[in-house]
């Protein structure tokens, strides 16, 4: 299993690689997503190698972001999205202060989303912003899972970007049958290429296990499916624009969080 500081010098040489394929194409939009790759991945991996409590730091904050994103698409109030944010951050300090009290937070958090609606008394959309409430909760409480992951959730965090971006690229090439009617433009020609690349990068890594295998090649295109669904009902095209060239949090961590999912499921 590689460790955090094991990780650095392939982050180091693929971003390196990726500046120059990227000026090689000379084309901006490429340019201005390589520079926030550049600035993000320092961060992050600074994140996991000081251990559980950056991680905490960083999860809690992603998901207070990533909150603030989903309740944009679903059209959550402001106190909806507050205590939904809490509720995620409390999940992820628990994770880290607390672990054996995750269930006992969880339930709290989802009492105190389901009391928002209920107590204003909301009959005409308490029923949506409960379901999404819930929805959210359990979708992007899966970052406290990070917590206690180590190096393993920066690995699957690495895996899942590479699936992605091959899957983006080989699609658009190879074209054949599309994936999903939620995401027009995914195909399995991509699909697959996509998990190819990104098992290729869990041996690499010497991360490769039947668990990482199913996480990377089928919790990360259903993640992409996820959000997809989410946006499209949402008539959306990003869950947030302030990231140049990338969307938001959410786009960049749609795979991450089902593929953790599913790794959390089958450990």
């Amino acid at each position: 299993m590689t460790t955090v500081a094991g990780l650095v010098p392939y982050l180091g040489g693929a971003l390196a690689v990726g500046g120059v394929a990227v000026a090689a194409t000379r084309r901006r939009e490429l340019m201005v997503r390589w520079c926030v790759w550049a600035l993000g991945v320092p961060l992050v991996t600074a994140a996991f190698w000081l251990g559980p409590p950056g991680i905490a730091v960083l999860a809690a904050v992603v998901g207070v972001v990533a909150v603030a994103e989903f309740g944009g698409l679903l059209r959550l109030g402001p106190v909806d999205r507050a205590v939904l944010g809490a509720a995620i951050a409390g999940l992820v300090l628990t994770a880290w202060l607390a672990p054996g009290e995750v269930l006992r937070v969880a339930a709290a958090g989802a009492l105190a989303i389901a009391g928002v609606p209920l107590l204003s008394g909301d009959a005409e959309h308490g029923l949506r912003r409960l379901g999404a409430g819930l929805l959210g909760l359990v979708w992007l409480g899966v970052l406290a899972g990070l917590v206690s992951s180590g190096a393993l959730g920066l690995v699957l965090f690495v895996a899942v970007s590479i699936a992605d971006i091959v899957a983006y690229a080989a699609g658009r090439r190879l074209g054949g049958p599309r994936l999903s009617p939620l995401s027009p433009a995914k195909r399995w020609s991509g699909t697959l290429a996509g998990a190819a690349a990104g098992l290729l990068t869990l041996a690499v890594l010497s991360s490769l296990t039947w668990q990482t295998a199913v996480a990377v090649a089928v919790g990360g295109p259903l993640g992409d499916l996820l959000e997809s669904m989410v946006k499209r009902g949402a008539h959306a095209k990003d869950a947030g624009r302030w990231l140049p060239g990338s969307g938001g949090i959410l786009d960049r961590i749609d795979s991450l969080l089902v593929a953790l999912a599913v790794l959390l499921v089958l450990a």
